[in-house]
């Protein structure tokens, strides 16, 4: 019950604060009109017209400037405080880069428009001249220096990783994909190409678990740091130069490499489903080891015939499971009795999930002196 209580009151402090503003205005005005109207009818009045009777001056013929003046007030000051609510709601949405880059560049175009005072003074110019020429100085040398920031932000520390950088072709490995292994044999294969970055903070991460107490946490931890290191002794690796485009805000290792890699206009390669999705959301090109290893995966279609090796039995009553090369399941019906067994198996569904293909088979049944496709190797 206090919060709408609270909102009430600040809006019936800001409609006062309307109020008195458009007061103030219509009160600056109306005093003006008033004291200097009925002077400016009788310049105008005598200059214009040759039989001009002029305007006795007191608060009867000041009245009506008065009230005009009240009024053209009151709405110069609703529209000043339209345009400033609306130039406060603006301000209040732009990133505080921009703000420093819009400050630096009006300070730094009024400071040179004051060294052209001297200059000007030294010509018969009235001052109301000088000063709309140092204005107008001011105000261009204000928007050179504000574009010129802007053409070279990616070098301004006020606006380190919050730009994306145009794409560089470099290459970041996260843990996983270091520990995984598989990343080396596609560089070495020629698939990675650009630069490749490892940060000092995944290196780090790598040290810790390969410092666990967990015998399995370990063990992986070791093999990423040998995969590392077997990695720099074949390619030119760069490691953790240039983590201080993407400083620690407490926000973990993956929100890190995002921004990191926006920095420096990065590919990011991995094999983590959570980081790839967070990546493609902010416009990271993802490289997925997973993705690549299910492309390259042969096709296999129904009615196709295949050699397999049964290796154990299935989920369902009879079924025998098999395993291709690349490590696709294949799930043969009746094959509980041949475990152990290398069959000829005919595909009869292929079943495509996020993790890989699923193939459903059967053991083929050979009658004598039938021919036979023959059976494909996998």
């Amino acid at each position: 019950m206090e919060k709408p209580k609270q909102h009430i009151k600040s809006s019936k402090t800001k409609s006062a604060f309307q109020i008195m503003i458009c007061g103030v205005f219509a009160a600056f005005v109306a005093t003006i009109l008033g004291l200097f109207g009925p002077i400016l009818v009788n310049n105008v009045g005598k200059r214009t017209v040759p039989d001009f009777v002029e305007v006795p001056y007191g608060f009867t013929t000041s009245l009506p400037f008065i009230i005009s003046g009240f009024v053209c007030g009151w709405f110069l000051g609703s529209i000043v405080i339209r345009f400033t609510e609306k130039f406060g709601k603006r301000w209040d949405k732009t990133d505080d880069s921009e703000k420093i880059t819009w400050f630096v560049g009006g300070m730094l175009g009024f400071i040179v428009a004051t060294f052209f005072i001297t200059f000007l003074n030294q010509f018969p110019f009235e001052k109301w001249v000088v000063a709309l020429f140092v204005l107008g100085i001011a105000v261009l040398f204000s928007t050179f220096t504000i574009y010129a920031l802007h053409s070279m932000r990616e070098s301004l520390p006020w606006y380190r990783g919050k730009i994306r950088a145009r794409r560089t072709g470099m290459k970041i490995l996260d843990t996983n994909v270091i520990i995984d292994g598989r990343v080396y044999d596609v560089a070495r294969s020629g698939f990675v190409e650009g630069n490749v970055y490892v940060p000092q903070f995944v290196l780090e991460e790598l040290q810790y678990i390969a410092d666990s107490h967990d015998g399995l946490r370990r063990q992986r931890g070791r093999r990423g740091l040998d995969i590392l290191k077997l990695m720099q002794s074949e390619f030119d690796i760069e490691v953790g130069i240039h983590d201080h485009l993407a400083p620690e805000q407490g926000d973990g290792v993956d929100s890190r490499l995002v921004r990191l890699a926006i920095a420096l206009g990065a590919d990011l390669v991995t094999n983590d489903h959570n980081l790839n999705r967070v990546a493609s959301l902010q416009d990271v090109k993802v490289l997925n080891i997973n993705d690549l290893a299910l492309s390259l995966r042969p096709n296999v279609l129904p009615q196709e015939h295949m050699e397999i090796n049964i290796v154990r039995e299935g989920n369902q009553i009879g079924q025998g499971v098999g395993y291709l090369e690349d490590g696709t399941m294949v799930i043969i019906e009746n094959g509980r009795a041949h475990i152990g067994e290398t069959l000829d198996v005919m595909v009869t569904q292929v079943i495509q999930t996020e993790r890989g293909k699923l193939i459903f088979a059967e053991v083929e049944d050979i009658e004598p002196n039938k021919p036979r496709t023959t059976p494909r190797k996998h």
